[in-house]
């Protein structure tokens, strides 16, 4: 996708309305990992040095669309993110009613409007359940228009449009996709941030153009979750790695014995057309040798090393460590690594080392690595080997779809070089 960025327009004079993922955990009202506003300052400060006036805009948690929820205000964002650039932060307590403070604004000045999700309009998902099809075509319609005219009012905002919100490319809402109508409409641009355009540039790189070997680490609970990014990626890859859940429903389809693990059994049929679709593809489908398991998910759990067979009663939860010295050594002599999801129950130290030992891997690997967000982001936090990752995504949802080859609509309503 070849995008127009913040490189590509003027902001001298001009009013930015500006879309961020800011959806930080918060506990006690204080954010407690900070890595997405710290990912956005570089095109935030751009804006102002270049002498814009900027309002952001951010979704929070997952409010009910119904107004006001003290809990998922941005409000200590905002407070927080005056801190780390050194000056105010203006708050908008009505991302609709903000006409006022946004005209205010002068030139290097900051303003954050509340919480996008407040609005019925930003995702326009209203509940059918139980409606007839006349009933529920109508309140999808009525959802339409909320989110059309939401669209509208935050483009009225600003005479550019950037999006620096690669979280939520996925999602065709009023204020990451929608948006761009409107702004096109009036002649405005709507352009990708420096966030944005790494995040496509290295998930472009690495399905377009990768350098080979290319070996792709899947994991996580379900394959049912991964399913598509695994379809994909073995029409690109030379090597799959899979760890976590999800592996047992793939040694059950080869016959064996999983126990007590996580299996999807209406997948097992999927799962073996997945694996003879990677045999005449010729990629390298690995999964475990051996496992850890347990005899209960809890982490004083007993534990012990077994093979690819986990005894009834018993649980596989994190790889083993003769398939570690495995996947680390197919790691070793890729060129490219994708990684998405992780190789165990990592939040528990008793099943840790197995995505700890593939993080150690993918940190001493000379290859491009590209974490594809969510649990695995987190892991590689938790290694403290993130300085060693060349890239590491903002957005979970989004580079999954975007590995399983899906439209992202935050990115292709963006205008065209």
């Amino acid at each position: 996708m070849n995008k127009k960025t913040v490189k590509d327009v003027s902001f001298a004079g001009k009013k930015v309305i500006m879309r961020v993922d800011f959806n930080v955990p918060l506990q006690d009202g204080q954010i407690t990992d900070d890595t997405r506003i710290q990912a956005a300052l570089p095109t935030i400060k751009y804006i102002l040095e270049k002498g814009a006036a900027l309002t952001l805009m951010s979704h929070l948690g997952r409010p009910k669309a119904k107004g006001y929820e003290a809990e998922l205000s941005l409000k200590p964002v905002a407070e927080y993110l005056a801190k780390v650039l050194g000056k105010p932060v203006r708050f908008a307590p009505d991302c609709l009613a903000a006409d006022a403070a946004v005209a205010a604004l002068a030139p290097g000045q900051v303003l954050m409007l509340e919480n996008t999700r407040f609005e019925k309009g930003e995702q326009a998902k209203p509940k059918t359940d139980g409606l007839s099809d006349e009933d529920a075509a109508k309140l999808k319609a009525e959802y339409k228009a909320k989110q059309d005219a939401m669209a509208a009012k935050l483009a009225s905002y600003g005479d550019i449009y950037v999006d620096d919100a690669f979280g939520t490319a996925e999602r065709k809402d009023a204020s990451t996709a929608v948006i761009c109508k409107h702004m096109r409409a009036k002649g405005a641009p709507s352009v990708a941030g420096f966030l944005m355009q790494k995040e496509i540039d290295y998930l472009s790189l690495a399905l377009e153009k990768p350098q080979r070997p290319f070996v792709a680490i899947i994991g996580g609970a379900k394959v049912s979750g991964k399913l598509e990014v695994l379809q994909n990626l073995i029409r690109k890859v030379n090597t799959i790695l899979i760890g976590g859940g999800m592996a047992y429903t793939f040694l059950k389809a080869l016959g064996h014995e999983v126990g007590a693990s996580l299996c999807e059994d209406d997948l097992l049929e999927t799962a073996k057309e997945t694996l003879a679709t990677a045999k005449v593809a010729g990629v390298k489908f690995l999964l475990p040798v051996d496992n850890i398991a347990a005899d209960k998910f809890d982490a004083d759990a007993n534990t012990k090393v077994v093979g690819k067979d986990v005894p009834a009663g018993w649980m596989g939860l994190d790889i083993g460590p003769e398939t570690v010295k495995l996947y680390a050594a197919e790691i070793k002599a890729a060129k490219t690594v994708v990684w998405n999801g992780p190789m165990g129950c990592f939040e528990m130290a008793k099943f840790a080392a197995g995505t700890m030992g593939v993080c150690q891997a993918v940190a001493d690997s000379a290859a491009v690595s590209i974490i594809g967000g969510g649990d695995s982001v987190s892991a590689v936090n938790q290694s403290g080997l993130a300085a060693q990752m060349t890239h590491i995504s903002t957005g979970g949802g989004a580079s999954l779809a975007f590995l399983s080859g899906k439209e992202l609509p935050g990115c292709t309503a963006l205008d065209d070089k």
